[in-house]
C-alpha cells in the first residue's frame, strides 16, 4: 500500500473504507512505536524491501530522537537472518549466506 509520502510499503496499512481515515505503520506498531505521517518519508524500510526480498530476513524498527528539538524523529532499523541465527549487517545486502553474490564473469 502506498505511504503518506508515496512510496509503497508492504507495512503501511490505510482503511478509508466508507470514510474512515485510519492510517498506521503495522511495523512500527509491533515493536509498541508511536507512528506518524512526517515518519515515512525518511523511513528505510520500503527501500530495504525493494532491495533484499530475502523470506529469512525480519526487519526491527524504532523510532529515533534526537535529543535536540531541531532534528525530527527517525526510523532505525535493524535486521536479523533467521536461517543463518546472525544479526545483518546490511540489511540492503543481506547476511550473505541466503543469497550469496556471484563472482563477475570476464
Amino acid at each position: 500500500m502506498r505511504t503518506p509520502a508515496g512510496i509503497e510499503c508492504k507495512y503501511f496499512y490505510g482503511d478509508y473504507y466508507r470514510g474512515r481515515n485510519h492510517e498506521e505503520c503495522r511495523l512500527l506498531l509491533s515493536s509498541s512505536q508511536k507512528w506518524t505521517p512526517n515518519l515515512c518519508t525518511t523511513c528505510p524500510v520500503p527501500s530495504i524491501t525493494r532491495a533484499n526480498a530475502c523470506q529469512y530476513m525480519v526487519i526491527n524498527a524504532k523510532v529515533k530522537r534526537s535529543g535536540l528539538k531541531l532534528f525530527k524523529p527517525q526510523v532505525t532499523v535493524s535486521a536479523f537472518c533467521e536461517k543463518t541465527n546472525r544479526k545483518v549487517n546490511q540489511p540492503h545486502i543481506g547476511c550473505g549466506d541466503c543469497h550469496p553474490i556471484l563472482p563477475s564473469l570476464k
